[in-house]
């Protein structure tokens, strides 16, 4: 199968080649997928594209002139997908539904951790030979309540490893059946007003998104601390900003932003015009935003080619991608998929 990658990072290359074993005809870009860059698909069966990458509808039908039948995302979420319109072009779409939970439920764990614990303004006071301990107080994790918003996979991790803190973890997840017994499942309002710390672990849906905003953050404690390692739209970040710079949230941290595509994994250092939403944000004491980095470890970039090229090769042998297929209509394939489900690669299911 030929096949293009776009917005391609140097780590990630020699997973790619490594899980390919020179099966496919592969082309690596460094562009982004966009409706300038889209003749690179041309004479292509599949694109693989990244969450920074525009796949619209006019996107869409481009690479359905140039005779694409295939989109492969390296990422669990889908919305920087059409993924309707793609199916009713007669594009198949496969997703890599679980890759290494535990990456992003221990960054999330680092956020909380460098924020409470002052840690950036003890490193920065160090090295300038300032070794006072005024403004660094923290507080244990031990007793403390943190909301869970959302219960996949990666949550799950979270939660053991809160418990593990001593923590009471309650849990929102309208669509989870089966809780631990160690985390206790409330309705929203009750998380709000009870948690200390809150994450958020839901997909991106028309229904999530601002879930935070400034109705929701009347609800919580004054000095909560808010944690996001899911997807920046679920923050209204102007909200968000008026609630901080107000006091009504004690801190916050985060690996996403709303409006981080074609932002975020790149170097805009040099530019002379910056996002002034996300500089007013980051340049607040209280504020961590690390640029969509919870996946970077050696075991998600792993996992992540590997299922991204499993996806390609089931398409190869005419076959459905199983539990990776995203198409939004379910397909006599999918359906005898289901019957013998595909194991895909990394230790869970989530979001």
């Amino acid at each position: 199968m030929k096949a293009v990658v776009y917005s391609i990072k140097p780590f990630e290359k020699e997973y790619l080649a490594k899980a390919n074993e020179k099966k496919h005809d592969i082309t690596l870009i460094s562009n982004p997928l966009g409706i300038d860059t889209v003749s690179f698909a041309q004479g292509k069966d599949a694109v693989v594209v990244f969450t920074n990458d525009d796949v619209s509808a006019p996107v869409i039908e481009k690479l359905k002139k140039f005779g694409v039948k295939y989109i492969a995302t390296r990422s669990v979420g889908l919305d920087h997908i059409d993924c309707d319109y793609a199916t009713q072009a007669g594009i198949k779409i496969a997703n890599v539904p679980s890759y290494s939970p535990q990456s992003i439920a221990e960054h999330a764990v680092a956020l909380m951790m460098a924020l409470n614990r002052k840690i950036f303004l003890a490193i920065q006071n160090a090295k300038e030979f300032n070794f006072s301990l005024d403004g660094l107080q923290g507080f244990t994790m031990y007793g403390k309540v943190v909301g869970l918003i959302g219960f996949g996979a990666i949550a799950q991790y979270l939660a053991r490893i809160l418990h593990g803190f001593g923590c009471t973890v309650l849990v929102y997840d309208p669509y989870c059946q089966d809780f631990p017994e160690y985390v206790k499942q409330v309705n929203l309002d009750e998380l709000y007003r009870q948690s200390n710390i809150i994450s958020l672990h839901t997909p991106l849906t028309a229904q999530t998104k601002h879930i935070i905003n400034t109705e929701s953050i009347s609800k919580m404690r004054k000095d909560v601390m808010l944690i996001n390692t899911g997807r920046g739209a679920l923050i209204n970040t102007v909200d968000l900003l008026h609630a901080i710079r107000n006091g009504r949230i004690g801190s916050f941290g985060a690996d996403v932003y709303e409006n981080e595509k074609r932002l975020f994994f790149e170097d805009h250092h040099n530019d002379e015009h910056k996002d002034q939403l996300l500089q007013s944000l980051m340049n607040m004491p209280n504020v961590i935003v690390t640029p969509h980095q919870a996946f970077l470890t050696t075991e998600a970039l792993r996992d992540i080619a590997a299922q991204t090229i499993k996806n390609l090769d089931h398409w190869q042998l005419g076959e459905c991608t199983g539990e990776s297929c995203a198409c939004t209509v379910e397909c006599e394939d999918s359906k005898k998929n289901r019957e013998k489900p595909i194991k895909p690669i990394g230790v869970d299911i989530m979001y």
